[in-house]
């Protein structure tokens, strides 16, 4: 038991040092910069492209179905 507790008193006393220390500020600005560089390259969510995909799917069936109901009706006037 003494072991753990030392391991979690290191861990706490390292968590507390990265908190207070510059590397903090530093992963806060990356963040920033990286949400600022993903919101200016317009990207879309998973779950968007799939809807995205779906409704390209559903209208190139619509497509082909008037595209051959315009040959059938081509070949019965033809």
């Amino acid at each position: 038991m003494e072991n753990q507790a030392f391991l979690q008193d290191v861990q706490q006393r390292i968590a507390e040092l990265f908190r207070s220390s510059p590397a903090a500020d530093l992963e806060r600005n990356v963040k920033a910069m990286l949400a600022q560089t993903f919101q200016r390259m317009d990207l879309v969510t998973r779950e968007e492209f799939e809807i995205q995909l779906e409704t390209v799917a559903r209208l190139r069936q619509r497509v082909e179905a008037l595209e051959a109901r315009a040959a059938a009706r081509t070949d019965t006037t033809g």
